[in-house]
């Protein structure tokens, strides 16, 4: 955090709050991105960043062309020193309100009390995967329990992967998986049996097929080694696949009316997300969105793309306000370039110097 910023900040307990044009809250790939391209466009940025990226737990974070494997915290540190490379500021805290202000704009409150004022939004707060209630599973999120076959799929090709069915996309997270390896078994836990056809499509694909509820993992050498069911059969698994539910951190938006949006995969909702047209624009005047509190789905390359198009956006807007502000000024009666011009056609050489 640079020493401007955090006076900044603090200053906020004395009623000095700074204005930025552009405040972006979330310090992942999508918000940098944005706050690159703002400060690539003169803009001034304040980027607040809460510190809990949702890949934190993965070792690496792959299909980022020229950075495929990159360690996720190794990629964001890169992208901070870009930020404040060109004048953007960055400071960890975590946003619990969003005011609009009477005059125009927003400001921005900070656990503790500490605020910022901003003339545009770019919210890219990512999501909370919730996960299954089984012993085990959060414990090795990221490692060998997994839900993304582009992420992860490479690293654990032609091992023994289960399925852990927690919703009826369960037999379509089968079919994807089965590209990776051919030793695939789908585990029903608490969910119905597949129907007939979907039984024709896992077995034309050797998928196997087991019933019974999973009680836990099975760990060796702090490697996932199988997967426990309620009446104590243990089968071997390499790696298990779960489908979280994908939510928006999104909550300090409610004070602007903004509110979150169910998101659906092939008619099933998978999770929530605030809704935007595709330049990242909410329903709310100034408020753009990118990266996963948008589209639960996308992956890092993704939302790093997402946050420059909505910065891109943003700084399109704020041209236009300026513009109509310079405009109304020079039809104004007694606007500067008004007094310029005629003490120009007056006085020529004798004008004052203002």
């Amino acid at each position: 955090m640079s020493a401007q910023t955090q006076q900044t900040l603090t200053a906020a307990a004395s009623g000095e709050e700074r204005r930025y044009e552009v405040v972006v809250i979330g310090g992942g790939a999508a918000g940098l991105s944005g706050a690159l391209t703002l400060a690539r466009a003169r803009r001034s940025v304040l980027v607040i960043d809460a510190g809990r990226p949702r890949n934190a737990p993965a070792a690496h974070a792959h299909n980022y062309l020229t950075r495929d494997g990159v360690a996720p915290d190794q990629l964001l540190a890169a992208g901070r020193d870009e930020v404040t490379g060109y004048g953007g500021e960055i400071v960890k805290g975590n946003v619990v309100a969003v005011e609009r202000q009477g005059g125009g704009g927003f400001r921005v409150v900070l656990e503790g009390g500490s605020a910022a004022l901003a003339d545009r939004l770019l919210v890219t707060t990512g999501l909370v995967d919730e996960l299954p209630q089984v012993p085990g599973v959060a414990e090795r999120w990221a490692r060998d329990v997994l839900h993304c076959p582009y992420c992860h799929g490479w690293e654990v090709r032609d091992q023994a992967i289960g399925i852990l069915a927690t919703g009826p996309l369960a037999v379509h997270q089968a079919r994807m998986w089965r590209q990776w390896s051919k030793d695939v078994t789908l585990f029903l836990h608490t969910e119905p049996e597949p129907g007939d056809e979907e039984y024709e499509e896992l077995a034309a694909r050797d998928i196997a097929v087991v019933d019974g509820v999973v009680a836990g993992l099975e760990v060796t050498d702090d490697r996932l080694s199988g997967v426990r069911l309620a009446g104590g059969t243990v089968v071997p698994c390499q790696a298990l696949v779960v489908g979280p539910r994908f939510t928006a951190r999104a909550g300090f938006l409610t004070h602007l009316g903004l509110e979150t949006t169910d998101q659906e995969m092939a008619g099933q909702v998978i999770g929530s997300c605030i809704a935007a047209d595709p330049s990242g624009a909410t329903e709310v005047p100034g408020v753009w969105v990118a990266g996963n509190v948008a589209n639960p789905t996308e992956q890092v390359v993704g939302a790093a793309a997402a946050g420059g198009r909505a910065a891109g956006a943003i700084n399109a807007d704020l041209t236009a306000e300026e513009t109509r502000q310079a405009v109304a000024a020079r039809r104004g009666p007694f606007s500067p370039q008004t007094e310029r011009e005629v003490c120009e056609h007056v006085l020529g050489d004798r004008r004052h110097g203002l």
